[in-house]
């Protein structure tokens, strides 16, 4: 009891990705269906802290893409999609499981020097938590002698927490020219605040998560482009930034069949970490990698933690004329 209140408060948050430009759906469901293609397939692992532990793994399966194009104006885009994201926390004692679905729609609301375009998103999201007692002992397993795990625990109230349902929504305002391109967005999640607890508390709900976001690309020349992201993200009183960007470099000439290119670039995560990116480019085919550079207290201990995170996306349809390349879209 003293040494909790010595340690003063402590906050959590959703499951968050250094390569966030990589995970559209996690960050805003107005990003879906913005794609420079038809359809688009996402998936994200990462393992954080590998040494001395790894007490945190998650992974993302994603999908969207734009539908019922034939019927509506050519100057609109009507996206929907869905993630599944798995997570692990405390060396797999909780595991946690979401899955969402998404629906957006995007009009051109103006042409000067490319499309100015504005997006509506909504979403929403079931979620489950659970605790496994085989990755854990108690007080009341301890024989003296040890621990006997096929003791009872004592903690069966937490095998009975509930699912919840929460709500999202976001928008989206974007411009895209033949050699540049711009997004910024907003987006909330858990706006209907959902009950997550074992206990008949009714201050225990998830608290809503606020995203702020921005992206940009643009040619340099016919072989060589730039692109520039960031991110903040508050919740409780959680929150973050994140912000960087690289460069694109096309191995291929223009015209080729094959297109291939690669990236590379590095993004700051305040008070946590630096995080080198690379990536490349084969067709419709995208794969990155980044390493995070701890930069917080972390960074002293005896054993450095070490943090990776990989993403694969593959895109399939048509490319639209004025798209311009980039690892998120």
């Amino acid at each position: 009891m003293l040494l909790g209140l010595l340690s003063g408060s402590a906050y959590g948050q959703d499951p968050s990705f250094s390569q966030f430009f990589s995970s559209p759906l996690n960050i805003n469901p107005a990003l879906t269906g913005m794609i420079n293609s038809d359809w688009r397939g996402i998936a994200n692992i990462r393992v954080e802290w590998i040494d001395p532990a790894s007490p945190y793994n998650t992974s993302t399966a994603s999908f969207d893409g734009k539908i019922l194009q034939d019927k509506i104006s050519e100057s609109s885009i009507f996206g929907l999609g869905g993630m599944i994201m798995y997570d692990e926390g405390m060396t797999g004692a909780l595991k946690s499981t979401y899955a969402s679905l998404d629906a957006a729609y995007n009009i051109k609301i103006a042409e000067q020097g490319g499309d100015h375009r504005l997006g509506i998103g909504v979403g929403l999201t079931y979620g489950h938590k659970q605790v496994d007692y085989s990755q854990l002992t108690f007080a009341q397993q301890f024989t003296g002698y040890g621990f006997d795990t096929n003791l009872p625990t004592g903690e069966a109230a937490f095998s009975n927490m509930n699912s919840y349902f929460s709500a999202s929504a976001g928008l989206l305002y974007s411009y895209v020219s033949r050699y540049s391109g711009f997004d910024f967005g907003a987006a909330a999640f858990h706006l209907n605040k959902p009950k997550q607890t074992v206990m008949s508390d009714p201050n225990q709900y998830l608290a809503p998560r606020y995203v702020i976001h921005g992206n940009y690309q643009n040619y340099l020349y016919d072989k060589l482009e730039i692109f520039a992201n960031g991110i903040y993200q508050t919740q409780s009183k959680a929150n973050y930034f994140s912000v960087g960007g690289g460069l694109g470099y096309f191995l291929t000439e223009e015209g080729d069949e094959n297109r291939v290119i690669a990236n590379a670039g590095v993004w700051y995560w305040s008070n946590n970490a630096i995080v080198p990116y690379i990536g490349l480019t084969y067709n419709q085919l995208q794969l990155g990698l980044s390493y995070d550079i701890t930069t917080s207290k972390l960074a002293s201990a005896a054993r450095r933690p070490q943090t990776f995170e990989i993403s694969i996306t593959i895109r399939g349809g048509e490319t639209p004329d004025t798209a311009v390349p980039s690892p998120w879209k």
